[in-house]
């Protein structure tokens, strides 16, 4: 069995989950999801530069309204079990957990801890963070040991 990490930021859409569970053909894979809740305030003008770059103004207005820290965990969980289902009704194995602090090194740890052979890092765009190599797949790159592959959200979730 293949067994891949995927690191994702908001529930999977369903273009996402055939989109990853198809990556390997009919070879069965197992999944262990790691989903970070939004962060805080000072994510937020990142973000809204990135949906500025997108030409989403709108969604960059209401970045403000976005739930940020102990409330987005709600919202986080919420998306995360919704993720672990979708991946489970398209026929992979799957569990997952939230990471609220330090997110690379939890990333590290799961990998270890499941001989991962690979990572799959699916989020949507951030130019800023990527312009600068310093997203999640960039760094982890530096980090984990493993092929990691960067793959950006196929819609709004």
């Amino acid at each position: 069995m293949f067994t891949s990490v995927l690191m994702i930021e908001k529930a999977l859409t369903s273009a996402d989950v055939e989109f990853v569970t198809t990556l390997h053909g009919d070879e069965p894979v197992s999944f262990h999801v790691l989903l970070q809740p939004r962060g805080d305030q000072a994510d937020r003008l990142l973000r809204a530069i990135d949906d500025i770059a997108l030409g989403e103004l709108d969604e960059a207005v209401r970045e403000g309204e976005t739930p940020e820290g102990e409330e987005a965990k709600s919202v986080g969980e919420r998306a995360l079990e919704v993720s672990l289902a979708a991946l489970r009704s398209a026929g992979g194995a799957a569990e997952g957990r939230l990471v609220e602090d330090h997110p690379l090194d939890a990333l590290k740890g799961v990998v270890d801890e499941v001989d991962a052979d690979e990572v799959i890092v699916l989020t949507d765009p951030h130019y800023v963070e990527e312009f600068f190599h310093r997203d999640w797949a960039s760094r982890a790159r530096h980090k984990v040991g493993v092929p990691v592959l960067k793959l950006f959200s196929h819609s709004k979730a």
